[in-house]
């Protein structure tokens, strides 16, 4: 190890004030990555005395400024309307995300690379939340983009691969560590990073301080295989060892390095390891170690994940509550935080959008409640917290994304703005369906967009933590410039939320402020996708918090069967990379 990286490595230590403040899962964790395969049926015969020569071309676009950019190709079919590709797209997954994909396919004429060279059959756009949402990950499509015919169909599969639900409960003890204190012995704890692409290391996980010893043994932890090594079994996996000061100036022991899978052969046979201090070795000729450690046991385990579930035909119920109160200003003024400019979406369309386009992908009939609160409603001016956004109390569900977002700006035109600022009636409006459907099928996510101070603050944390018990998780999005003090409390993440004495079960509020997501160059896409990314990142977890505590297992998915058998198929061959 170098000493200007040990140098950067011993700062880092400095600026913890604890060894057991990290939390591996808050460390750059690489997402689930998903397997993609294509099928076709009835594709267009482009070709004369045979059938087309079908290839299929995925792409997919980056976030900021909406290109397009060729993910892979899978291998070309000869003479078939009805192929399927044997060559998979690996994509990492990310649920907080909308990653949106084409597939265009081609009829191949000649081995040249130009695709203007060959015939368009058609494409098909969707998003992986699609694919991975559909019933059983099995999504079709109608292939378009040759006015006037029938381009056939598109079958996107998508399987969750194996090596990311795997984690991994390792335990270590040390012998004959260097001594480094000088009134006693050492106090010696292990650092674990992955590397990465570029040479670099990325730290994972840190075990406790073990007091005073120079033959710890540590206690067993578990850990993502993705985290450990991004589901890579032969990247280098670094350990370092150090001792522990008590003014964060650790000292350096010395290192050695490994693999997932030299690790996971730990279950078998016990691993010893020289722990090996570089500058020592360099410095004295008869050095051999600063001790070793043993990989004591090794137990592989797979995990239940989020994908299982909606694979299975859990569904995404989405709510979505709008603040009109008259905080937000007269919706005809450019200063109000409603108004309807012809040239931009306010932040309330943008918010609204941003998390709505994607979870309407886990929600097989597109069918969203849409409510508001703090509003005088006609033809009487009655105050309602919980009122149905397309003016019927009987039926507030409106048609997809784009239904919700016309009845938002339909009430704008009906309603007048008042107050106070409830939350309590329009979470429980959600808990009362949420409590209807604890088997696992459904789970209820509420959006509240508002602006500011919350009115019924004792009567909303009592409704969260009634709802902490059921299916639920609520996302709320701060707009405008206030200070937002009380929804920064129901957020939960620094101290758990209670009321009358009683604490929430779970952790299921997010709130982020949308100020801190606009891009300062106006790019309102950028702004809607930071926006989407941080709020959702969550909802995986409290998902699968729910179904662990109360042991509900996901459905097995939907048995599909291929029109042409696999009997005789060549193996697999991936594409990977990430996105």
């Amino acid at each position: 190890m170098s000493d200007m990286r040990r140098s950067s490595t011993m700062n880092s230590f400095v600026n913890m004030a604890s060894i057991g403040e990290f939390d591996p899962l808050t460390a750059a964790i690489p997402a689930t990555k998903v397997e993609i395969t294509v099928s076709c049926r009835n594709l267009l015969d482009r070709d004369t005395f045979s059938k087309s020569d079908p290839i299929c071309i995925l792409y997919t676009q980056t976030i900021g400024n909406r290109e397009w950019r060729e993910f892979g190709r899978t291998e070309v079919i000869d003479n078939t309307l009805n192929p399927d590709f044997v060559r998979k797209f690996i994509l990492d997954y990310f649920f907080e995300e909308r990653q949106n994909l084409r597939f265009d396919l081609y009829d191949l004429d000649s081995k040249s690379e130009n695709l203007s060279k060959h015939d368009f059959l058609g494409q098909a756009f969707c998003t992986l939340g699609e694919v991975v949402g559909s019933l059983g990950g099995r999504l079709e499509r109608p292939l378009m983009g040759i006015p006037g015919k029938n381009c056939g169909t598109i079958i996107v599969t998508a399987e969750e691969l194996s090596n990311c639900r795997e984690s991994v409960l390792l335990q270590f003890c040390g012998n004959k560590l260097d001594k480094k204190d000088f009134f006693g012995k050492s106090d010696p704890f292990l650092v674990f990073y992955r590397s990465n692409a570029d040479g670099t290391f990325t730290i994972c996980h840190k075990t406790e301080v073990v007091k005073n010893t120079l033959d710890p043994v540590w206690q067993a932890f578990k850990i993502p295989v993705r985290v450990l090594c991004n589901g890579d079994y032969d990247r280098e996996i670094k350990i370092e060892v150090y001792d522990w000061d008590r003014d964060g100036g650790h000292d350096y022991i010395g290192e050695f390095s490994t693999s997932y899978r030299e690790l996971s052969t730990g279950q078998s046979q016990f691993y010893v390891y020289e722990v090996v201090n570089p500058r020592k070795k360099k410095k004295k000729k008869k050095y051999k170690n600063s001790g070793t450690v043993t990989l004591l046991s090794c137990l592989i385990d797979t995990e239940v994940t989020f994908l299982d579930y909606i694979k299975g035909g859990t569904q995404i119920n989405f709510t979505v509550a709008i603040d009109f109160t008259a905080s937000n200003g007269n919706p005809s003024q450019p200063t109000s935080l409603h108004y309807l400019s012809p040239y931009h979406q306010n932040a309330y369309a943008m918010a609204l959008r941003a998390v709505g386009e994607i979870i309407q992908d886990y929600d097989s009939d597109k069918m969203f409640p849409a409510l508001g609160f703090g509003a005088k409603l006609p033809p009487d001016g009655r105050i309602s917290h919980e009122f149905a956004l397309n003016g019927n109390p009987d039926n507030p569900y409106c048609s997809g994304i784009e239904g919700v977002m016309e009845a938002y700006y339909q009430s704008l035109k009906s309603v007048r703005l008042y107050g106070p600022t409830y939350f309590s009636p329009v979470i429980n409006n959600v808990a009362r369906y949420a409590s209807l459907v604890r088997d696992g099928s459904e789970y209820f996510i509420l959006l509240i967009i508002s602006d500011g101070v919350i009115s019924d603050m004792a009567q909303t944390k009592e409704s969260i933590v009634n709802a902490s018990c059921l299916p639920m998780s609520i996302i709320i999005v701060g707009v405008g410039p206030a200070e937002f003090d009380e929804m920064i409390e129901l957020d939960g993440d620094e101290v758990r939320i209670s009321s009358r004495g009683r604490f929430a079960e779970r952790d299921i509020v997010q709130f982020v402020p949308f100020r801190d997501y606009i891009d300062p160059r106006g790019n309102h896409i950028l702004s809607m996708a930071r926006l989407a990314k941080d709020v959702l990142a969550e909802i995986p977890e409290q998902f699968l918090h729910y179904m662990r505590t109360r042991g509900i297992k996901p459905q097995p998915p939907p048995q599909y069967y291929s029109f042409s058998s696999s009997a005789s198929k060549p193996p697999t061959i991936p594409m990977q990379t990430q996105i």
